[in-house]
């Protein structure tokens, strides 16, 4: 009798805990007998693979056994690799498929007009001759929405959040989420020395483009002002607020923490570059733009630290590890229960699994009314009683 044969992949943005994810995958699945194979690269390694060419598998197929996997939990980063591809809107054709047809629409974007191609048929075409059950689809919102795409269509899939904006629907937490305040409360308390001795004001950037739980939640622990993208803040409000906490401290130095996607009445976050697949483009630092607002209305020197891409490196904290783990093995107990279209989620401060989201309704948002005081720019820290441990609900 054959062995049945499951896939795991890791697509956008790396975080710490994705290789907890992938080991507990791999042991559970040979525990019961559940061949594992790794997609490397994403999404893209089911777009671009081409069974017939040595080469082209060895760069996309991984098969993981307990010996390949047993140490990659020590370190960060992803195993097998990640990218940010969108089978739904692929731009080219991989030049092996030249010649094959593909369904197509016209999209613009920013005033430009372009061809895209739903290669999913590529996809299910590659999931079946690889023999493969079920898929563990592991990442944020862009990668999920595909993993949506693929239960309509009709395959198996099992979903595992992860994102250090803590921003994907039907969960409290998403893997990466604590490591990433960690490492920037860490950042934060080493550069107040810095600060402090030049009597200047310091500007933090962290990610969230869409949601600023990632600013709030620092904010939370480091007791700072924050800007997030949930509110517009008025400009000489927040810069007056930061002059008056200067003035206050005793070695005269304030901090404010941003949100990548944070603006301010007047403002709109200024993106450039080409979009990316999921229709991303970077967007210009909203913590230097701030910088020279801030220089110009009250007369002050400041300090900018970009805290984005050094929080996802390394190694997780035990917050990640302990749910990636857990994630992990819940995704191999839906597999082996035979249920599908479901996502490994904390709700209530519970292990649970959830339906994957509907991309339709985009990123979970910050709750301004409970979450974030929008007279002193600051997270609420009252009336937390009775909630789950991130203080928060999906």
């Amino acid at each position: 009798m054959a062995k049945r044969r499951i896939g795991i992949l890791t697509g956008g943005g790396d975080v710490p805990g994705l290789n907890s994810v992938i080991k507990s995958v791999t042991y559970r699945g040979y525990e019961h007998g559940i061949e594992v194979v790794g997609i490397r690269r994403g999404w893209e390694g089911l777009t671009h693979l081409n069974l017939e060419d040595p080469a082209s598998r060895a760069r996309y197929i991984l098969e993981l056994t307990r010996e390949n996997t047993r140490t990659i939990d020590r370190t960060g980063g992803t195993f097998l690799h990640s990218s940010r591809t969108n089978p739904s809107k692929m731009k080219k054709i991989p030049d092996f498929l030249a010649g094959s047809s593909f369904p197509s629409k016209e999209v613009t974007k920013d005033g430009i007009t372009s061809t895209v191609y739903d290669m999913s048929p590529q996809v299910l075409k590659n999931l079946e001759a690889l023999g493969l059950e079920y898929l563990v689809a592991i990442g944020g919102d862009d990668t999920l929405s595909y993993a949506a795409r693929l239960d309509e269509l009709g395959f198996k899939v099992v979903s595992i959040p992860k994102t250090m904006d803590n921003d994907v629907r039907n969960t409290e937490y998403c893997i990466g989420f604590s490591t990433a305040i960690s490492r920037a409360m860490d950042a934060i308390q080493r550069q107040r020395t810095t600060v402090g001795s030049h009597e200047r004001v310091g500007i933090f950037r962290i990610f969230g483009r869409d949601a600023g739980y990632t600013a709030l939640y620092t904010s939370y622990v480091t007791s700072l002002r924050c800007g997030i993208p949930e509110y517009k803040f008025d400009l000489d409000k927040m810069a007056q607020l930061l002059v008056d906490d200067k003035k206050k401290n005793p070695s005269n130095y304030s901090l404010v923490i941003l949100s990548e996607g944070a603006e301010w009445q007047g403002y709109q976050v200024v993106h450039y570059g080409e979009a990316d697949a999921f229709g991303h483009r970077k967007k210009l630092n909203v913590g230097e733009v701030f910088s020279e607002e801030l220089k110009k209305r009250a007369k002050v020197e400041t300090i900018v630290s970009d805290l984005t891409y050094d929080l996802r490196s390394g190694d997780p904290d035990f917050v990640d590890k302990l749910v990636a783990t857990t994630f992990g093995n819940m995704a191999l107990d839906t597999i082996l229960e035979g249920k599908s279209g479901l996502m490994t989620a904390i709700v209530n401060g519970c292990y649970t699994m959830s339906k994957i989201p509907d991309p339709k309704l985009g990123p979970r948002k910050v709750e301004l009314g409970s979450m974030y005081n929008t007279e002193r720019y600051r997270p609420n820290y009252a009336n937390k009683l009775g909630l789950p441990i991130f203080l928060t609900h999906p």
